[in-house]
């Protein structure tokens, strides 16, 4: 209870505010509990090394996209569950086609039936119009797009703002300056499509002028480039996937490595609090715009967890 307490009293971000009301749920600070990581500690070059610039000793990465080339990092580890944040700062002008995402895969070890967990920005031609999408999977289940989009609140240009996963045996919570905007549970519904494998956190920047904005009808241009997206505040806590040893992984409820308490196991992250559920209502009724569990058009019959 004493975790729980102090997620509701710790102070509250800066909020860059486009529309003048700060959403409830603002002060519930869970990355103010977790350590920075710089990046040699935890993040390798994925692709794109020209692309990536490291600073302040490694604890800002800008990754950029230019028309030669994008660029990401990615994890030195894989994770069985945890809690993995970036404050993000994402480029300015025009950006359309342009995607900034953040996210959590396997696909590099079980290409046929890997999971996944993405935050993904998507450019737009005018600079404050980015738009949030998430997405889950599960063993492969990509058939099934689990894709939620919102409208942002903020500038996502003029400063950074934290993009959060907590990820658990109990649920998923996709979380925007520490306030949850999406939650999936691990329900019966879900048991075959929720995320079970250990994954890799990724970062990258890339062209998707094919379906990024408004479907493809607007492209990435290159004038515009290069495209520079900020990291910083890398946070990574959690169940590492031992690849040597044959014995079971971290045990739920257990003690983290880095913290003398379960990090995303433990009771305080079972469920959300009233205050942070209170902010993800308020952010979901005002601010998302599309959810696959809407979407009669695309389904017949809705998903089971719908």
């Amino acid at each position: 209870m004493w975790l729980l307490l102090v997620l509701l009293s710790w102070p509250g971000v800066a909020w860059s505010r486009r529309h003048g009301v700060e959403p409830p749920g603002a002060g519930a600070q869970i990355t103010g509990l977790f350590p920075h990581l710089a990046y040699e500690e935890a993040y390798v070059d994925f692709f794109g090394g020209a692309n990536i610039q490291k600073l302040k000793n490694g604890t800002y990465v800008n990754i950029s996209l230019n028309k030669y080339s994008g660029s990401g990092f990615m994890s030195r580890e894989k994770y069985y569950y945890g809690f993995f944040s970036a404050a993000i700062k994402l480029p300015s002008s025009y950006t359309a086609g342009v995607v900034v995402a953040f996210y959590m895969s396997n696909a590099d070890v079980f290409p046929h039936t890997h999971d996944e967990i993405d935050f993904e920005l998507l450019g737009h031609e005018k600079q404050k119009e980015w738009v949030l999408q998430t997405n889950i999977y599960g063993n492969g289940s990509v058939s099934t797009g689990r894709e939620e989009k919102f409208y942002l609140w903020f500038d996502p240009t003029e400063e950074s703002h934290e993009y959060s996963i907590l990820w658990n045996y109990h649920h998923t919570v996709f979380l925007v300056d520490n306030i949850p905007v999406r939650e999936v549970n691990h329900s019966d519904a879900m048991s075959r499509a929720y995320p079970s494998k250990p994954m890799s956190v990724y970062a990258t920047i890339w062209d998707g002028s094919d379906w990024a904005t408004h479907g493809g009808k607007k492209p990435a241009n290159y004038a515009y480039a290069p495209f520079v997206a900020s990291f910083g505040a890398l946070e990574m806590v959690g169940c590492m996937w031992n690849r040597t040893s044959s014995a079971p992984p971290c045990p739920r409820g257990g003690q983290s490595q880095r913290l003398d308490l379960d990090p995303v196991e433990g009771p305080d992250f079972v469920r959300l609090s009233e205050k942070q559920r209170s902010g993800m209502e308020w952010i979901r009724g005002r601010f998302m715009f599309y959810s696959y569990c809407r979407d009669r058009a695309r389904y017949s019959v809705l998903p089971p967890e719908c």
